[in-house]
């Protein structure tokens, strides 16, 4: 018989488990909620997980332990495996990423401002006041936690010990080898999907990931799953007990190259010339020098690894559209920019402003007619241009793009909510590829973005392609992609003056 040790995370107690745990006792198992209460540090909490375990009688070895930690619940819980390895069988992250030997549960905070700020002023002796119905937000995405869960989770919400933020987690290594289960919660914006793409990045967290005793689920809800869908997570825990869930396979050279953004365009271009100039690459078309022509400027997405390569401004999806704008008779862009994190917001503005006026600078372009294109993860970086546009701006675009930082980014920089600044109207044209296989979190920042466009009477052309995933251009060749980037095209270099 499987026995849970469920560790709660930030606020929360043993009420937010009450009908998970009573799900998982119905199917036969045992559930443990440790009651974290008020304490001085990490250790203490560690404490009571590892007086959890020692609390259950287990047959033999007792690999039949499952520990399960919620958000900052994974510290904790991740502690106590380190501290009784040979009694726990695997360990369950539940919407939170894979803890280390050194790391500081304020990483689960997710406000940037109040985790900058409590790592400045660095009292242990305080605590974070527990959050109000209207702040929880704050602290992750509320989809599907019903306004009746909402009050109950205030009700028996308590604040959090600074000292458990802020104190580094120690590990021994005695834990580190125990089988793992990521639980992905969609609507805080990771996906296995996500968890894949990063893999083919290289990411070296992620490729630690690719064991056969690691396994992924996805819910397609919020950060509180416990009170949206608990018998769904149930089920879910009890299949990772059992060894189930999706592998990640490992991802060799070839099959790097085989990742959307780096396969073929969908669409056959002339293979117009590279000319790197700085920090852009330039897709003159023949005869340019003769006058000059607009630019469209393709700003890729991101984060993107730091060591990644080929860089974004070389990726063939990018160089597809710079190379498509050039046979049109504008000049193509493809650039580079530094959102390495999701926190990098700011530097990769400061990038994108600087190679638009290296790219007006050039004595080829027509520095009054410039057109900026965004993808994916690039969408936030759209609000600055549309909260102050000049007017040598004629249009933006954007394919598939996050329109918001997600929830699970902890970004709360209003320089980067382009839907507060399109709801104002007085915005640039607007051309947005829109894709109908998108990730619910993603999807969801794109609705409010074309919403707040209609309210604010902004001028947003919407081109759908229903049956297109994420990143498209690669991995979706049919009529109607095709047909969108053309489209999509046509609309942008109109706005240019070309027809």
């Amino acid at each position: 018989m499987t026995e849970f040790v469920l560790v709660p995370g930030l606020f929360t107690g043993p009420d937010a488990w009450r009908e998970t745990a009573g799900k998982l006792a119905a199917e036969g198992a045992k559930a443990h909620v440790v009651d974290l209460g008020p304490a001085i540090d990490l250790e203490a909490h560690i404490a009571r997980v590892v007086a959890a375990i020692d609390t259950i009688d287990t047959i033999g070895e007792g690999q039949d332990i499952v520990l399960v930690g919620h958000g900052y619940g994974a510290y904790p819980a991740v502690g106590a495996a380190d501290r009784r390895a040979h009694r726990v069988a695997r360990v369950v992250y539940l919407d939170t990423g894979p803890v280390q030997d050194g790391a500081v549960a304020l990483a689960a905070v997710l406000d940037q401002e109040l985790r900058e700020r409590l790592a400045k002023d660095g009292d242990t002796g305080g605590e974070v006041p527990a959050p109000t119905r209207e702040e929880w937000r704050r602290w992750g995405s509320t989809v599907g936690v019903s306004d009746e869960a909402l009050d109950r989770l205030t009700a028996h919400a308590s604040p959090q010990p600074l000292g458990t933020l802020l104190q580094p987690l120690r590990l021994t290594g005695a834990g580190g080898s125990l089988p793992t289960t990521g639980v992905l919660c969609a609507e805080s914006g990771a996906t296995i999907d996500t968890v894949r793409m990063l893999l083919r990045f290289g990411d070296p967290t992620i490729k630690a990931l690719v064991r056969q005793d690691v396994t992924f689920f996805e819910l397609p809800t919020g950060h509180w799953p416990m009170l949206s869908c608990p018998d769904e997570l149930a089920d879910v825990l009890l299949r990772a007990a059992a060894d189930e869930g999706t592998r990640l396979e490992p991802v060799g050279d070839e099959e790097a190259a085989q990742s959307g953004y780096l396969r073929p365009f969908l669409l056959d271009v002339p293979e117009i010339p590279r000319e790197r100039r700085g920090s852009v690459d330039l897709y003159v078309p023949e005869g340019a020098s003769a006058e000059p022509r607009p630019a469209v400027v393709i700003v890729h997405g991101g984060p993107v690894p730091e060591d990644a390569r080929p860089t974004p401004r070389e990726w063939p999806t990018l160089v597809g559209y710079a190379r498509l704008a050039a046979s049109r008779g504008a000049i193509g862009v493809t650039l580079d920019h530094r959102l390495h994190a999701v926190t990098a917001y700011p530097t990769a503005a400061e990038d994108v402003a600087a190679a638009v006026a290296e790219v007006r600078a050039d004595p080829r372009v027509d520095a009054d007619r410039i057109a900026l294109w965004f993808f994916s993860g690039g969408g936030p970086l759209t609000a600055p241009w549309l909260s102050e546009a000049p007017p040598w701006l004629r249009c933006l675009a954007a394919s598939y793009p996050i329109m918001a930082p997600l929830p699970n980014w902890g970004v709360n920089d209003p320089r980067f909510r382009p839907a507060e600044v399109v709801a104002h109207g007085g915005t640039p044209p607007f051309v947005l590829i829109r894709v109908g296989r998108e990730a619910p979190a993603v999807a969801t920042t794109v609705a409010e973005f074309v919403a707040a466009a209609e309210a604010g009477g902004a001028p947003v052309e919407v081109i759908d392609v229903p049956e297109a995933p994420h990143a498209f251009e690669g991995l979706d060749h049919s009529d109607a992609a095709r047909e969108a980037v053309r489209e999509a095209m046509e609309r942008v270099l109109g706005r240019l003056g070309l027809e």
